[in-house]
């Protein structure tokens, strides 16, 4: 048979660290049928039913039968709208400040393609997401890192910034809450991030899909909440983490409206927007009633508490998340991160997520997962204490 060679553009993708994650916790099922898998990120409770029930009547609608509109049905857009003044006081122009994606994956991917050309530089936090990564590397671009440490409370430090980078750099991404670290943001954070994208025109890109994800009685601060965030940037929301709706495959980019235009015209090229039925029950899931959302973020919260005790109780120093589902944890001296990910993987048979793929301010942590009932947290934290890593004194 025969074998056609790839495009350079594929053959320059970023290898996929993750996928070497799956094969070995699959290598270690097939040894021992008790694997507790902490290192992935899909959440694990079901959509809520009034939102399935939402979806299940709309298959019913002979219209969504046919082609939905390309940049998604208005009254999503405007349903998005009310969602921003409800939850953040932010105005929002429906048809000119909200692009339909297809999930916040799509989106995030797509605007380093709308607005890179070859030889730009974006601005990446490390670590961070890495599908950031590869739609840079899609658009040939390349990339500067700015380094999230532990000492600045996993903030990217601006005044680090190189001036050759800020003069070349068209994008600049922000995560908060964080993936990986559980940090969230401040509004001076935001603040100087503005003025960056100003000062240098800096498209500032804020990566929200844990928005809904805040402990402590502390709300996470959307971007737009902040004065001057649309002149600058634009925000990606999901209905994945708000809403267990991972599988469905909805998000939106809202703000600046140049670039939400550029979103547009490149899915206009890419998809013909999202099933209707969708497109109506996620409508219903952001205008409807919200106690699915706070009983998700107790839940969460209750296993943060729960898990980093535990993990305290036994010895090793960790810190609690401030958002996300995630709990970034510092590994023991003498180990890297992938070396401590294997370690737990084959003798305590725990999976977690090892911080050198998510760029290499990564190394030196693990990323675990809050994404299972508070006794598997617990089962995890007791095997991982009998491997005597931990000092109690």
């Amino acid at each position: 048979m025969k074998t056609f060679e790839h495009s350079e553009m594929i053959q320059g993708l970023p290898k996929q660290f993750f996928a070497k994650l799956v094969n070995k916790v699959a290598a270690a099922k097939t040894k021992h049928d008790d694997i507790i898998n902490l290192g992935q990120g899909n959440p694990d409770q079901p959509t809520a039913p009034h939102i399935i029930k939402a979806l299940q009547e709309a298959a019913e609608n002979p219209l969504y039968s046919k082609y939905s509109p390309f940049r998604g049905y208005s009254f999503l857009k405007e349903a998005v709208a009310t969602y921003y003044k409800r939850e953040y006081g932010v105005e929002v122009d429906p048809e000119k400040e909200v692009a339909v994606l297809m999930g916040a994956k799509a989106g995030l991917v797509e605007v380093s393609q709308c607005l890179l050309n070859q030889g730009d530089v974006a601005l990446v936090p490390d670590p961070g997401y890495p599908d950031y990564w590869s739609g840079i590397a899609l658009a040939g671009a390349n990339m500067s890192f700015m380094p999230l440490k532990a000492e600045h409370d996993f903030l990217p430090d601006f005044s680090q910034l190189h001036k050759n980078d800020l003069q070349k750099s068209k994008l600049m991404f922000l995560n908060y809450p964080n993936n990986p670290t559980g940090a969230t943001a401040t509004e001076a954070l935001f603040q100087d991030a503005i003025e960056i994208g100003n000062k240098h025109d800096i498209c500032i890109v804020h990566d929200f899909a844990y928005g809904a994800i805040g402990f402590d009685g502390k709300k996470p601060l959307s971007m737009l909440e902040v004065p001057g965030a649309k002149d600058v940037g634009v925000e990606m929301i999901t209905m994945s983490k708000t809403y267990n709706m991972a599988g469905w495959r909805v998000g939106f980019a809202v703000g600046n409206p140049s670039v939400i235009e550029a979103i547009n015209l490149i899915q206009d090229h890419l998809h013909c927007s999202l099933y209707g039925g969708i497109q109506e029950a996620a409508a219903k899931a952001l205008l409807g009633p919200q106690d699915c959302v706070d009983e998700l973020v107790q839940r969460y919260e209750s296993r943060r508490n729960t898990f980093i005790s535990a993990l305290q109780n036994i010895g090793w120093n960790v810190k609690a998340p401030q958002g996300s589902f995630f709990a970034w944890l510092p590994v023991p001296e003498g180990y890297t991160s992938e070396t401590f990910a294997d370690l737990l993987l084959e003798k305590a048979q725990v999976a977690v997520a090892p911080g050198i793929g998510f760029g290499d301010h990564g190394e030196g942590y693990v990323r675990v997962g809050l994404l299972s009932d508070e006794d598997v947290l617990l089962e995890a934290a007791k095997r991982i204490e009998k491997l005597d890593l931990f000092s109690t004194d």
